[in-house]
């Protein structure tokens, strides 16, 4: 069992930054896929972006160029960048973790994820 806490987020206005971080109750589990996912209100989970193991990170089409993921190694915590933020992107964002290999990696998909954060709110004002 590892628990996953987030931290950061918070409101900002369009074209602002924020940072999220998610921390792990466990220094020694190495999963093979880490990310995170977002829900706006009214709308289902969406995978926004994915550090596998061996580095490789994906991100959905509407954060490429602005998000960026990182801290993939188990001494690291992993973070997400999210710069030049627009109002479509504000929702709940979860952090996430799968030990087991597979496609839903590159894919960004939750199937695959064995470990949620509880998520952190992320509110931007046009």
């Amino acid at each position: 069992q590892v628990d996953l806490v987030e931290s950061g987020g918070g409101s900002v206005q369009e074209g602002g930054s924020l940072r999220l971080s998610c921390l792990a109750s466990s220094d020694t589990y190495s999963p093979f896929c880490v990310g995170w996912f977002r829900q706006a209100p009214g709308k289902g989970r969406e995978g926004v972006a994915t550090i596998r193991r061996d580095g490789e990170t994906t991100y959905t089409d509407s954060v490429k160029g602005r998000f960026t993921i990182a801290g993939h190694n188990i001494e690291d915590t992993l973070t997400l960048q999210m710069n030049s933020l627009k109002p479509e992107d504000a929702g709940m964002y979860y952090c996430a973790a799968g030990l087991s290999t597979g496609g839903y990696c590159q894919t960004i998909g939750d199937s695959g994820m064995e470990y949620w954060g509880k998520g952190r709110l992320v509110t931007v004002s046009s």
